[in-house]
């Protein structure tokens, strides 16, 4: 959040959200109602939580200084929503993966809480980020280990899907953008944070000390701190870079 604290579903237990300070202390910070279990978590430029649900088939609102949750979007038409992507407008997109069937699909949730289907017909669909200008939106598929790039639209459709990389191993999970538009991504299975730029070079791959990293995102008091969750050991790892989070920079404006 602002204030650089992490946020990490399912912290000590099923269907809860924990909180992580800059100084290493670590809370449960709510826990969802009924059967939800949280995946993604997004910020908007309010400082309002937003949470993937994927048992409830709904993304969750969360105000923070009261921790009231509740439903902004519910689709049964959903798999199971599973992360997050937010646009500098507040339009949400969500990622919705068939592990099963190895196939997903893609939506976007207004900031009224419409919810619209813009692909169907995709693979196992995973990370998923805006770029920093709100002109791109990069989706990955973890089996099929593909990064797709769509230009998003005026009124927030996606249109000229094109394929950005294609990974010869391992699979994807969580992706997040820094502010000059270089694209983060956990290799889960591998043990590393693959950088790419805009164009799809890989720029660099960092070992996160541990095998599974799931997902991941900037923060610290400056935004240039990566913190990666790591399923192998369960713990957060940590690693600075030199360019903030997209996400940060939209706050500090």
């Amino acid at each position: 959040d602002r204030a650089g604290n992490i946020f990490a579903v399912n912290f000590a237990q099923q269907q809860t959200i924990g909180r992580t300070t800059p100084a290493g202390q670590s809370e449960v910070f709510v826990t969802l109602p009924n059967d939800s279990v949280g995946n993604g978590i997004r910020f908007d430029r309010a400082g309002r939580m937003y949470v993937a649900d994927y048992v409830g088939h709904n993304v969750l609102r969360i105000d923070p200084g009261t921790r009231a949750v509740e439903v902004l979007a519910h689709e049964p038409k959903m798999n199971q929503p599973n992360d997050l992507a937010i646009a500098p407008n507040g339009t949400l997109y969500a990622s919705d993966p068939n592990w099963g069937a190895k196939t997903g699909q893609l939506w976007r949730i207004d900031p009224d809480g419409t919810t619209t289907r813009l692909a169907a017909d995709m693979g196992t669909t995973n990370g998923v980020e805006v770029s920093p200008d709100g002109k791109r939106l990069y989706v990955n598929e973890s089996v099929q280990r593909n990064v797709w790039v769509f230009d998003i639209q005026p009124d927030g459709g996606v249109a000229n899907k094109r394929l950005l990389r294609q990974f010869p191993d391992h699979g994807f999970d969580g992706m997040r953008c820094d502010a000059d538009g270089n694209l983060y991504i956990t290799r889960y299975g591998k043990g590393t944070v693959a950088v790419l730029s805009p164009e799809g070079e890989v720029l660099r791959e960092i070992n996160v000390l541990g095998a599974r990293p799931s997902n991941l995102c900037f923060g610290g008091l400056d935004g240039r701190t990566v913190y990666v969750t790591e399923v192998e050991h369960r713990r957060l790892v940590q690693f600075r870079v030199e360019t903030p989070g997209a996400a940060w920079t939209r706050w500090e404006r």
